[in-house]
């Protein structure tokens, strides 16, 4: 597929926090470059036992990502002829199993099934930063419209600037719908009505709307955007990557389903992690300092404010938690 907006991700390494500034151009556009990017960085992060957290924002002065290079959907779209649901259904199965199976990529790439691949892929990464032990933080410096807003929805937190800015779903207007994630995402996040009625006119939230829907989680001065989002970052960070990895893959995909099949998940994650090392080793400190103080650390007020900031329960042979 011929792309016509270049793109790259810059990456600043502050230890177990990298700052991720999103450069989709002059238009500040989600397209194929970006998209292969970050599913390496996303790789790279889950990988590396020393990166806790991911923030991300835009290096376009009023926005976060504009949204999807319109033209790689419609040339996209363009190659491959008109299909009805079903042949859809089909052209999207046939595309996971290709991207399983990515020794193909560059031959399914030159096929009309080459955007399809290209769409899974992009849905492969964001559920990958859906499973992961990392945290990824949309620091909004700007708007974000359908791709633009997928990609924050898919993040674990947001954090957007006041002003005269806006995210939504505007895909409607251009008589197709999202394909990014955003009638899933967003509705996890803001509940079924208030997203169909969102995605059907197609009217974005100022930040004081996303905030009260819940679409994102703080709105601070534009100036300090960033900053905080570093903060969160660092503060969430801090927890154990199994635990943040198992509670994140619970509640996104378990939280999801039948009661009994959730709680599955859950049961299933919580095993992973109590018989951990580390697990077992926190669980080992907490009871020595039972017994020790004659108290269940936890219901000593200042050390459970320790626990909250270090991000696991002091020992008491150690101040530090790790």
């Amino acid at each position: 597929m011929r792309l016509h907006s270049k793109g790259h991700l810059e990456i600043e390494d502050r230890g177990p926090v990298l700052v991720v500034r999103v450069d989709g151009g002059p238009h500040g556009l989600f397209g194929l470059e970006i998209a292969d990017q970050l599913d390496q960085l996303v790789d790279r992060a889950d990988r590396d036992p020393d990166v806790h957290a991911v923030v991300f924002t835009g290096t376009h002065p009023g926005r976060f990502v504009s949204h999807a290079d319109v033209r790689w959907l419609q040339e996209g779209g363009a190659a491959v002829p008109p299909v009805g649901r079903r042949g859809a259904a089909l052209v999207a199965r046939t595309a996971k199993n290709v991207d399983r199976a990515r020794a193909l990529a560059p031959l399914v790439n030159r096929t009309p099934l080459g955007p399809a691949v290209e769409l899974e892929r992009l849905h492969s990464t964001f559920l990958r930063m859906n499973r992961s032990g990392v945290i990824f933080i949309a620091a909004l410096n700007g708007s974000a419209l359908g791709l633009g807003a997928e990609f924050a929805w898919a993040n674990d937190l947001r954090v957007m600037a006041d002003g005269d800015y806006f995210i939504g779903q505007p895909e409607i207007l251009l008589g197709i719908m999202p394909g990014g994630g955003g009638t899933q995402r967003l509705t996890r996040l803001i509940g079924t009505h208030k997203s169909l009625v969102a995605i059907l006119e197609g009217k974005p939230f100022t930040p004081e709307q996303a905030l009260a829907n819940g679409a994102v989680d703080e709105v601070v001065p534009r100036d300090e955007v960033v900053t905080r989002a570093v903060e969160l970052a660092t503060h969430f960070g801090a927890r154990t990557k199994g635990s943040v990895e198992a509670i994140k893959r619970a509640v996104y995909f378990g939280g999801s389903m039948s009661l009994t099949d959730g709680l599955h998940v859950e049961r299933t994650e919580f095993l992973g992690t109590a018989l951990s090392r580390e697990g077992q080793q926190l669980m080992l400190d907490y009871m020595n300092s039972t017994q020790a103080t004659g108290e269940l650390p936890l219901y000593n007020p200042d050390t459970y404010e320790r626990a909250l900031a270090l991000g696991t329960v002091p020992s008491t042979h150690s101040t530090d938690a790790r």
